[in-house]
């Protein structure tokens, strides 16, 4: 995996350099220190993960990593900050980042790399904690989306994409505001063995790995 770093501390970039340059599968193609330059690396060096700092002078990663995604849609990019800032993680959810991790969570950096290169959406355990509580007017708004009216007003383009139907959308919705299969269960009049079923057919249409992943689905694609 090739892999560039934009970061304008020196220090912490070279330190992410060291520290992923003896990973076996990740290579560090180039290192970067604004947001300008990770526009430029990535059109000159289509790297396969952006790991990218967001507060930045010039241009932040949250606006570089727009311009990317804006050209490259295919683009995958991490970011990285020491800043759990919620307008950030709504913002970066909202631009199609497929990650956003605290610095002080150093010893996931290359597993979380990995993840999106693989495809996956990846969240530091602080931020998942906090992300429904981030979209609570939406949710309120939506209160009886398990209802077949409501369930129209989520993204009908989406559902089709994935072949998501009504009944699964209320269980990803119901994942979302972080309900156990149990709760789940008696909601919607169902066995929690049923629950799982459903749950384990809508990891495999969207090609996700975990609830987590479905909640961060639901609020970046179905809301």
């Amino acid at each position: 995996m090739k892999i560039i770093i934009v970061d304008d501390d020196k220090f912490v970039s070279l330190s992410l350099n060291t520290i992923l340059s003896v990973q076996d599968d990740i290579e560090v193609s180039a290192i970067g220190a604004s947001g300008r330059e990770a526009v430029e690396l990535y059109d000159s060096l289509s790297p396969d993960v952006v790991l990218m700092d967001i507060r930045m002078q010039d241009m932040t990663g949250l606006e570089a990593a727009e311009a990317i995604l804006k050209a490259h849609d295919e683009a995958k990019i991490l970011l990285l900050t020491t800043f759990s800032d919620d307008e950030y993680i709504v913002k970066a959810i909202s631009l199609g980042a497929k990650g956003y991790i605290l610095k002080q969570e150093f010893y996931s950096i290359a597993p979380a790399l990995r993840a999106v290169n693989n495809g996956q959406i990846v969240f530091g355990t602080e931020i998942v904690d906090r992300i429904p509580h981030l979209f609570s007017g939406e949710k309120d708004a939506l209160k009886a989306s398990c209802e077949p009216a409501e369930m129209r007003k989520v993204s009908d383009s989406c559902m089709e994409k994935y072949d998501i139907n009504e009944k699964e959308l209320g269980i990803i919705k119901l994942i979302a505001e972080g309900l156990n299969n149990k709760e789940i269960a008696e909601k919607l009049f169902l066995s929690e063995g049923t629950v799982r079923n459903y749950i384990s057919t809508i990891l495999e249409k969207t090609q996700l790995r975990d609830r987590t992943q479905l909640a961060c689905f639901y609020y970046k694609n179905l809301l």
